[in-house]
């Protein structure tokens, strides 16, 4: 098979970023980059860098290069967000033994997901991986603990969380806290991804947790293969619309992973061709090297016809988390999360929805202890909101 995907319709300046971050660039000629640049937008190049979030990457990378010239403008404002970045993630990096301190203390065991632990672990630098916020991961029966320890620290919940029976547990994984003095966003997970979905009990993963060296107190992150299946969900859910999160499978392939693992756990919680998607999406745009143990698990010709869907985040600059999306991305979205599920994932997605939703409730509200009606009404109270959008649109 063919494992070869061209990067034909994505941008010239995205297109450059990825030469910058792939090469060493000892083999091209001052004129080479200068004939690649000719059409260059600049403005266009740093807009980008921010989007995808690699301007750290570029700013070492362009430092190293000295055939290649850019405009002053771009190169300093490159170098000033590369020192802001590096004091915010020494300043996460802070927090982050602060409340890994505070939490086992109080014998709850904690996961830190991303953040300044990935930053060191992968490019064995804080300064080199963006952060905007703190993830962790605890068992949910911790979640109200946890909860009140960060308001004694002076955090704040984001309560947008709407439920009904419970539904909560299962269709959302993390819940948003924000410090108003400190401008420090957290997030405490109680699953790995949004449900309905199967993954592994917080034991199993705390029993092959690791120790960071980033701080001197102890804070705990995921295993190495635990760390590569959340990376690879996260960044597939998300349809790879940020290289930060493919630059991060591109640094995992350097590293010693027992692929046979990575398949196993892909292929028992959730769809192992999320796993040969990304491969096949870093080699195209990292021109990674794809590991025989890992080639041999994961590319098939769903993983590619998976990865060549991505392309559509590549080429546009699509920001998933700002909303209300455009119609059209909204619905490419949807399909292609739908096209990642497992059959048994279809199944248990396409059933969830018989499951009754915070909507129901608004349509017709009843008390508590009529909720279970919201089963049998469900079919109806739908059917009825989307008569009323049909009359009103």
């Amino acid at each position: 098979m063919n494992q070869t995907l061209p990067l034909t319709n994505i941008p010239q300046e995205l297109k450059l970023i990825l030469e910058l971050l792939r090469n060493q660039h000892d083999d091209q000629s001052e004129e080479s980059w200068v004939n690649y640049t000719r059409s260059i937008d600049w403005n266009h190049f740093f807009k980008l860098a921010m989007h995808h979030r690699v301007y750290p990457l570029l700013h070492v990378k362009l430092n190293e290069n000295k055939k290649l010239k850019i405009p002053k403008a771009v190169s300093e404002k490159l170098k000033a967000q590369y020192e802001h970045n590096t004091i915010k993630m020494l300043y996460l990096s802070g927090e982050m033994e602060a409340v890994s301190t505070l939490f086992l203390g109080e014998n709850i065991p904690t996961l830190f997901l991303k953040g300044p632990v990935i930053a060191e672990h992968l490019y064995q630098n804080l300064s080199l991986r963006t952060s905007s916020d703190l993830d962790f991961l605890i068992s949910i029966e911790h979640l109200q603990k946890a909860e009140e320890l960060l308001v004694s620290l002076g955090y704040e919940k984001d309560d947008y969380i709407q439920t009904v029976l419970g539904d909560w547990k299962w269709r959302h994984h993390h819940v948003t806290y924000f410090h108003p003095i400190k401008r420090i966003k957290l997030e405490i997970h109680w699953r790995l991804n949004p449900g309905p979905s199967s993954e592994p009990q917080f034991k199993e993963l705390w029993s092959r947790k690791r120790l960071s060296t980033v701080t001197s107190s102890p804070v705990y992150f995921l295993g190495q293969e635990d760390l590569t299946v959340f990376l690879i969900s996260h960044g597939a859910r998300h349809g790879w619309s940020r290289l930060r999160w493919l630059a991060d499978i591109h640094q995992i392939l350097n590293q010693d992973i027992e692929w046979k693992l990575v398949y196993n756990l892909l292929k028992k919680h959730s769809n192992y061709h999320v796993g040969g998607q990304a491969l096949l999406l870093v080699k195209a745009c990292f021109q990674s090297s794809i590991p025989e143990g890992a080639h041999k698990f994961f590319i098939t010709k769903k993983a590619k016809r998976l990865a060549q869907g991505a392309f559509y985040y590549l080429e546009q600059m699509i920001n998933l988390h700002t909303e209300p999306l455009a119609e059209d991305i909204s619905a490419y979205h949807s399909r292609h999360l739908f096209s990642l599920m497992s059959t048994q994932q279809k199944a248990w997605f396409l059933l969830s929805f018989l499951y009754p939703y915070p909507e129901d409730a608004e349509t017709l509200p009843l008390p508590s202890y009529l909720h279970f009606f919201y089963f049998p009404l469900r079919p109806v109270l739908w059917a009825w909101r989307k008569t009323r959008k049909q009359v009103f649109s």
